[in-house]
């Protein structure tokens, strides 16, 4: 069947269960647009896994982030061991975690030394990228293979049988980063620079001087992808290569907060049809998330108020996404339940 077709076969499936038309309220709409994703009716959510995009950022020598770079390699470490927050909420509501190194700035132990509460794939196209105030952040060699891994990892997200994935981000800089790539592609500067893990008003301010004159001495920019590679990141780049992958895999996105967003936002520039399979998890409490989410039409599914990243955002309100499914695959229908259907077309009980 065509988009069309599924779509109103599937409306007519949600109309034919034992609850009043549209009863369920925005879960249909999800229920629909799975199936949309799919090709199938009802949808189904049998494996589920968030993909967790690790990467180090040059642009933190300029005084733009509260931590050190350090800390991304010990947050891996962390979502290995299963220690973090996003391991608890994907136990909490069964996601697989695989954590993603695409440019960590250090080396890790090998995999069979490493704990193994998350599975660990070593993706790294470099030691973090450069400081891109300075000079590109990435060569175009850089760029395109971390898109083009990017890719190689949604075709192996489709042969591991995955119905529904997420994307979560871990990186030190990442929202300077995120901030650089939207406003090269022409969003408001004062929409989208925030104070990322908290920083003070006088490093917010040279957090805003670092990303506007970056974007001054990097430009003028040809494409979507000369701007990734040169204020983007390794992770970044990636993810934008695993969404755009994702194309008639009949695999749904579930993203996650102001990073993610942004890299999503790069794939929308290089091919708007990217949003036929992506859903907003969530809106951050980031200041520079509901602009992204705005310019991409995506209606976050939860709003609250988080702003962690790691994919907490995309599994907690991913999770929805599958309840969505699972009332459209397990309700009995009127007539197989004896239930005497309204004579209105509402249904109303």
């Amino acid at each position: 069947m065509n988009v069309l077709a599924v779509e109103k076969a599937m409306i007519a499936h949600l109309d034919s269960l034992t609850k009043p038309k549209g009863s369920l309220g925005k879960l249909e709409d999800y229920a629909v647009k799975l199936a949309k994703i799919q090709g199938r009716v009802p949808p189904l959510v049998r494996k589920k896994a968030v993909y967790v995009f690790a990467g180090d950022h040059g642009i933190v020598a300029e005084g733009v982030s509260l931590y050190p770079s350090e800390v991304t390699y010990q947050m891996v470490l962390n979502f290995l061991a299963g220690g973090a927050a996003i391991n608890a909420l994907a136990r909490g509501t069964g996601w697989e975690v695989i954590a993603v190194d695409a440019g960590v700035a250090a080396d890790f132990p090998p995999a069979a030394a490493l704990p193994a509460a998350a599975r660990f794939l070593d993706r790294k196209i470099g030691k973090g990228t450069k400081n891109f105030l300075v000079q590109d952040a990435m060569s175009a060699a850089e760029a395109k293979k971390a898109l083009d891994t990017g890719h190689a990892l949604a075709d192996n997200a489709a042969a591991a049988g995955y119905d529904l994935v997420a994307i979560g981000d871990m990186g030190i800089g990442n929202t300077t980063t995120a901030a650089a790539l939207l406003v090269a592609l022409g969003m408001d500067a004062s929409l989208v620079i925030d104070r990322g893990t908290g920083i003070d008003d006088t490093a917010l301010a040279r957090k805003r001087e670092v990303i506007l004159e970056s974007v001054r001495n990097r430009g003028p920019f040809s494409d979507a992808e000369h701007v990734l590679r040169s204020v983007g990141g390794f992770d970044l780049a990636m993810m934008t290569g695993f969404i755009l992958g994702l194309e008639s895999k009949g695999i749904a996105c579930v993203l996650d907060g102001f990073p993610v967003g942004a890299a999503a936002y790069v794939a929308f520039r290089m091919k708007p049809s990217v949003v036929d399979w992506l859903f907003a998890g969530h809106r951050s409490r980031v200041k520079g998330h509901a602009p992204v989410l705005e310019a991409l039409g995506l209606d976050p599914i939860l709003s609250l108020d988080m702003r962690l990243g790691e994919g907490t955002g995309a599994v907690t309100g991913g999770f929805l996404i599958e309840l969505a499914a699972k009332a459209a695959g397990e309700m009995a229908s009127f007539a197989s339940a004896g239930v005497s259907e309204s004579a209105e077309d509402e249904k109303d009980f």
